[in-house]
């Protein structure tokens, strides 16, 4: 585990958006001002844990990003993106998502059936919003090889897995304990 990122995601402050504790962090919003070690820090702990058999990256909007592209030049794979607002293009995938704190739609294009993909993510909390990816996926006859999370937020990843039908890593596991922010 990386010591820089536990102290970034640590030193975040949790705010309530509705009964959802919700972690405000560099790594998983962006704000306040994101340490290039610790965005170098989560890059490496996230190739260590995947296996990129893959044909491309795939990465939900917006701040699986900040992963998903320094991991597609280095490991010289390409990338898409899941966009959160639709473009209209032949072939676009409609996706509905829901989070512990919002419901919106995501969009996905320019996917070819037979194509091999690992989804890089920012967190996981239930599975919802990669279940729903993942199936959309499986609709067009893509393979996801394996899901690479910076946080764990779930109750328990090899659960999320198992209902994903997919391996889910994560380069930290999550807790927050009486609105403090613990990485085990």
């Amino acid at each position: 585990m990386g010591n820089l990122l536990k102290e970034s995601i640590e030193s975040g402050t949790v705010i309530d958006k509705n009964g959802y504790p919700y972690l405000v962090c560099p790594i998983l919003d962006g704000i306040p001002v994101m340490n290039p070690k610790v965005l170098r820090e989560t890059i490496d702990l996230l190739k260590n844990i995947g296996q990129f058999d893959c044909d491309l990256i795939l990465a939900p909007e917006a701040m699986s990003l900040p992963l998903a592209i320094p991991l597609a030049l280095e490991l010289e794979i390409p990338y898409s993106v899941i966009r959160k607002r639709p473009y209209g293009l032949d072939g676009e995938i409609e996706i509905g998502t829901t989070t512990g704190y919002s419901k919106s739609s995501m969009y996905i294009n320019g996917l070819k059936g037979g194509e091999r993909i690992v989804i890089v993510d920012d967190v996981v909390s239930t599975g919802g919003t990669l279940k729903a990816i993942i199936d959309a996926l499986r609709e067009i006859d893509c393979t996801v090889t394996e899901v690479l999370v910076a946080v764990d937020k779930s109750d328990d990843i090899s659960a999320v897995s198992e209902r994903l039908g997919v391996d889910v890593r994560a380069a930290v596991k999550l807790c927050v304990e009486e609105g403090i922010p613990k990485v085990n």
